[in-house]
């Protein structure tokens, strides 16, 4: 029997793919008794007339049913004489191109169909290019319905041809074209009579024959460490799945990033000893030596793995806020998950065509190549060369939410030119020469809230206090450093970031500093909490809309609302309240020199 199978079917929504596979398991003896029954039962109030609906095998979910579309991602596992499989039926709608990205991340092969009245359609091409971006090197195309165009030969050349043209370029190691109808059962489990034009297997005897197998497996053993195991004092391991190649008892291995070098004392295979790990394996391995590993490190012996801070990906943005250059991410590559930021868009990949298209910003299911910077260095490789370290999926740092996956392509060479200057005069010394803690005082809030004037006469009082202080004003930094942003949403992040850095450095520097931004994204608040540190204290002026637009000192509400300014924030652009500041006032239910004392007294907690 030849090895498992991992596939998937994807394409457009109702192209038949969980029609096709129930067809295949129903017509090759795949089900039990009481699944059967259970099937031509349902079959007998569904969408068929009283016909057999296979797609019943799929669409568990009620809403798939009464939809008749598939949502979520239906694994299956079935064996026949020749082979087993796992099949993961994806969702073909647009809105569930996610479900569709992770399924392809597990699979060998996909079966891509589409509508044989339809042809190759925009869909069609977005799931050709996520296979491809997922490392999936066979494709078959299932060109579904032939009955409902008389197995037209001419029409099924065609549709081959057209999709031939549009993966030309896209690393295949194999693809196969097979006319099929999933409802009457043509060329899924036999051959066809209809078909006699056809001279390749069908579609369940090419998935027991093709292989599938990976020719360019490594021979360096590269394990990404998921925990550390101590259940008592004399045993230390570092436990993982084996990601390329194989390990042995005596062999030397690199700790990275700490670079380090041990011998391998002791291996477990599961809870067994053994000498040997190969790739697939979950092993535990014990050193002959104290090394510094944790979770999200990794222990290898191939010299050619990159450790490093910045590089370039291609990621598909799964995401219903839109990316912009310079927001802020978790950035999870095989076990280990670190900070980062989306320095720039290079470009996106036009779906139809493949070409590079200038962008500033990308929307939900598109494909796009950017720079990624993390906030420490970090060990991955190409994912041609290893797909587990060179894999990583974006983690919205507010909800939580996967926001993208993508494959990383190379690294940044700055990343490994610049380094890092240390200094012999630290921030520390810096700090007790003024007698202060240094700290970021973030005022945000709407224009005309109060937030510069307050930030003013806090300034004051902390000079008088005897304190050293630099206030940066938004429109002040806007007539320097940030002369070349206007008020687009990726301007105003850029802007933020600058600021957070900025900030950073003046605290490095024994200052407290103050900033008056609006600063009007929870995410980019989140960005520059992480980028100035502990010495971040949020400070949220929350005068209400109708207060700053009655001030309206620089006329620029009524501008607003005339449409005269775009993307204003409070009337056209948003403006995301702090979920949880360090101090909150509303200058409206106050005089300024009330406000000042008590934003000055709730300050002295984080000064002492």
């Amino acid at each position: 029997m030849k090895g498992l199978l991992k596939f998937i079917t994807c394409g457009s929504v109702d192209d038949g793919k969980s029609t096709l596979i129930g067809h295949m398991l129903y017509d090759a003896k795949l089900l039990f008794a009481d699944q059967e029954k259970a099937l031509e039962l349902d079959s007998k109030v569904g969408s068929r007339g009283g016909e057999i609906d296979y797609s019943l095998l799929l669409d568990g979910l009620m809403a798939e049913r009464e939809q008749g579309i598939t949502i979520d991602v239906a694994y299956r596992y079935f064996t026949t004489d020749n082979r087993s499989f796992i099949v993961a039926d994806t969702p073909g709608h647009e809105e569930y191109t996610r479900n569709m990205a992770v399924g392809a991340s597990f699979a060998d092969l996909a079966i891509i169909l589409v509508d044989a009245t339809k042809g190759v359609i925009t869909q069609t091409k977005r799931h050709a290019r996520i296979c491809s971006l997922m490392g999936i090197r066979h494709l078959v195309l299932a060109v579904n319905k032939m009955d409902l165009i008389d197995f037209d030969q001419n029409r099924f050349e065609e549709i081959k041809k057209d999709f031939m043209q549009m993966t030309h370029g896209f690393n295949l190691e194999s693809i196969q074209v097979i006319p099929v109808s999933a409802t009457e059962g043509d060329n899924i489990t036999k051959k066809s009579e209809n078909t006699l034009w056809y001279k390749d297997l069908p579609l369940l005897p090419y998935l027991e024959n093709v292989d599938v197998t990976k020719e360019n497996e490594q021979d360096h053993f590269v394990m990404p460490v998921q925990r550390v195991s101590r259940p008592n004092h004399s045993f230390r391991g570092f436990q993982g799945q084996v990601e390329a190649g194989t390990v042995s008892v005596g062999d030397e291995v690199i700790t990275l990033p700490s670079n380090e070098r041990a011998k391998v004392k002791s291996l477990l295979v599961g809870d067994q000893e053994s000498d040997k790990g190969v790739n697939g394996q979950p092993v535990t391995v014990q050193l002959d030596r104290e090394v510094d590993v944790s979770r999200g490190n990794v222990l290898t012996t191939s010299e050619n793995i990159n450790v490093t801070d910045m590089f370039t990906a291609t990621i598909l943005w799964m995401d219903d806020t839109k990316l912009v250059p310079g927001r802020n991410y978790l950035v999870k590559v095989g076990t280990k998950v670190l900070p980062g930021t989306v320095m720039s868009i290079k470009h996106k990949i036009d779906i139809n065509t493949g070409k590079q298209v200038p962008a500033e910003q990308v929307y939900k299911n598109e494909l796009v190549e950017c720079d990624i910077s993390l906030s420490e260095n970090m060990v991955f490789d190409k994912f041609e060369n290893n797909e587990a370290l060179g894999g990583l999926i974006l983690i919205d740092r507010v909800t939580n939410m996967t926001s993208a996956c993508g494959v990383i392509e190379h690294d940044l060479r700055r990343s490994t030119n610049v380094k890092w200057q240390e200094t012999d005069i630290t921030r520390e010394i810096r700090s007790q020469q003024k007698g202060q803690k240094p700290l970021t005082l973030w005022f945000t809030g709407l224009s005309g809230s109060g937030k510069s004037t307050l930030a003013n006469a806090v300034e004051k009082r902390l000079v008088s206090m005897g304190h050293h202080t630099m206030l940066l004003d938004g429109d002040n930094v806007r007539h320097g450093l940030n002369k070349n942003l206007g008020f687009k949403e990726n301007d105003r992040v850029e802007n933020i970031r600058r600021i957070s850095e900025v900030a950073k450095l003046m605290n490095d520097a024994g200052l407290i500093t103050l900033t008056s931004f609006i600063s009007p994204y929870e995410s980019d608040r989140q960005n520059a909490r992480e980028i100035i540190g502990e010495e971040y204290v949020e400070i949220y002026v929350s005068t209400p809309l109708e207060e700053c637009e009655k001030r309206d000192v620089k006329g620029l509400y009524k501008k607003a609302r005339a449409g005269e300014i775009p993307n204003f924030t409070g009337i056209s652009s948003p403006y995301e309240t702090p979920v949880d500041p360090e101090i909150e006032i509303d200058t409206s239910r106050y005089s300024l020199d009330e406000a000042t004392d008590y934003v000055v007294d709730q300050i002295m907690k984080y000064l002492d």
